[in-house]
């Protein structure tokens, strides 16, 4: 990563560069930043950020799936995991290697390619022990968050899809107010409990003002692999009632199947496969649903793409 913080992705304490030398100097790095994220998030036409307001929904599982798909009917597409405490997204996806520093300094850094159409940014992509616990403190979180847009080679994309952690903190705050114009996808199951911190989600995006797509219910019902008959485990339609009551789309519902949970391990992704089955089905529609809410198109053209927009004079930016 950039010089701008060298702790942000290796270390529990940030380096000397965070905090030292004078107030201009600490200004420029950041103005020089933030023209590297609109630089970036200038090639991407839709932002789509996976939250939910409870753990263990299948968040990750959605967001990793919709990238997939999306990529699959074509679209350029960028996957970058939040989730810094617990990024799941590279074991998911089977992806080894991890991030090699470009030979120029100012160059770009290159994510993980799952294949020609989907890109993956992880923070295990950036750790030599991906088992290493990773304990940081808000600032932190915020400065790889933002490395994460500026520094990554992430090129033109028609979607970028962002895996948040669970609840209404830190990172999707971050992603909120670093990537103007997202949009949320919000994951819930269908029992009371996790619906009510899906609410609380809901009311983080209407206070942050960012867009909600709709709500997906993951885990209403199992389907039988033998009769095929549907036990509804957590209940169901609790997520569509929310969405009513909220005044807000439902994409759809994704019974329960346990080749979701052995593709998921085994990092062969299961929603998006060629298989036939429900699970699979009731996702092509989900997948389908925001592709026609937000359809890929021309990305937005960066105003500063000549050169330096922090008006300084002083930030000396050589990004490109």
């Amino acid at each position: 990563m950039s010089s701008s913080c060298g702790g942000s992705c290796g270390s529990d304490q940030p380096s000397s560069s965070c905090g030292s030398g004078d107030s201009h100097s600490g200004d420029a790095r950041l103005a020089q930043q933030d023209m590297a994220i609109t630089r970036s998030l200038g090639k991407i036409k839709n932002k789509i950020l996976v939250m939910s307001g409870k753990g263990g929904v299948g968040k990750s599982t959605v967001a990793v799936n919709l990238a997939l798909c999306l990529a699959k009917r074509g679209h350029q597409v960028g996957l970058m995991d939040v989730d810094l405490h617990g990024p799941d997204v590279v074991r998911m996806l089977n992806l080894t290697g991890s991030l090699e520093a470009p030979a120029n300094p100012n160059d770009l850094i290159p994510p993980l390619t799952f294949n020609d159409n989907l890109k993956v940014v992880s923070l295990e992509y950036m750790m030599k022990d991906r088992d290493d616990a990773i304990i940081w403190r808000g600032p932190l979180k915020i400065q790889a968050i933002r490395q994460f847009i500026a520094d990554m080679d992430w090129g033109t994309l028609d979607y970028l899809i962002v895996d948040a952690p669970p609840g209404t903190g830190d990172e999707p705050l971050s992603v909120a107010q670093t990537m103007p114009g997202v949009h949320a996808v919000v994951v819930t199951t269908p029992q009371a409990v996790a619906l009510a911190d899906v609410r609380k989600s809901i009311n983080f995006c209407k206070t942050v003002e960012m867009p909600i797509i709709g709500l997906v219910e993951n885990m209403s019902g199992f389907v039988c692999p033998h009769c095929e008959q549907t036990v509804d485990i957590f209940s169901k339609g609790g997520g569509e009632q929310t969405a009513r009551d909220f005044d807000l789309p439902f994409l759809g519902r994704i019974p329960m199947d346990p080749r979701v949970v052995i593709a998921g391990d085994s990092g062969t992704p299961y929603l998006c496969s060629d298989e036939s089955t429900p699970a699979t089905k009731a996702f092509e529609i989900i997948v389908s649903a925001v592709e026609q809410r937000l359809p890929p198109g021309p990305a937005t053209v960066n105003p500063f793409a000549g050169g330096c927009g922090c008006s300084s004079g002083g930030c000396g930016s050589t990004l490109k």
